[in-house]
């Protein structure tokens, strides 16, 4: 069972595909927030969900207050079940399911800004790719994330990996700025270069 940690929409449960997803646990979501609070980007922030899954780290966003969430979830079925928990939960003037390759939706917003109209730059980027998610293509994805205009001076890019895969290959523009580890998980997190 998938449940929305805490806010607006704390307590509710979420669907969640039947297979194709490894959603991320409560206790690693509740920790995620908690650091992303302290860091500011969620209250009124524009949020980017990739490999959104069942919506639950774009939901959770919504939930504690952000203005927009664009979640973006290749498989259908699981873009499918997104759209009704978004539905369910009453957040359609928040949340939006683009259903493409988040590789797709990252290039393209590196190129004009567009994906199908959401508001950039972007305060926060949610990545919880599959774990065999091969390092190269990752490192594609944070490339674009990273082009001008993509993000916010102050934004926040979180990636969830598996212990053994190590650090993301951050690209110019992204600085690393902590990561913590959860069992066989960790969250790590960067923001954009800013000229000293």
């Amino acid at each position: 069972m998938t449940r929305i940690v805490s806010g607006t929409v704390g307590g509710r449960t979420l669907a969640v595909p039947t297979s194709g997803t490894r959603p991320t646990s409560e206790r690693v979501r509740e920790a995620m927030f908690s650091r992303l609070e302290h860091y500011g980007v969620i209250d009124g922030g524009r949020v980017l969900d990739l490999f959104a899954g069942s919506g639950a780290l774009g939901i959770e966003a919504a939930s504690r207050g952000a203005s927009e969430v664009l979640l973006v979830e290749s498989a259908r079925k699981a873009a499918d079940v997104a759209r009704r928990n978004v539905a369910t939960l009453g957040l359609g003037g928040t949340v939006r399911v683009l259903a493409e390759p988040a590789e797709r939706c990252a290039a393209r917003l590196a190129s004009d800004g567009g994906a199908g109209g959401p508001v950039v730059p972007f305060d926060l980027v949610l990545i919880d790719p599959p774990y065999d998610l091969a390092g190269a293509a990752l490192a594609g994805i944070l490339v674009d994330l990273a082009a001008p205009g993509v993000l916010a001076p102050e934004a926040v890019v979180v990636v969830e990996r598996a212990r053994r895969s190590g650090e993301p290959e951050w690209p110019d523009g992204l600085v690393p700025i902590a990561s913590k580890t959860y069992g066989d998980t960790t969250v790590h997190y960067a923001e954009p270069d800013r000229p000293s």
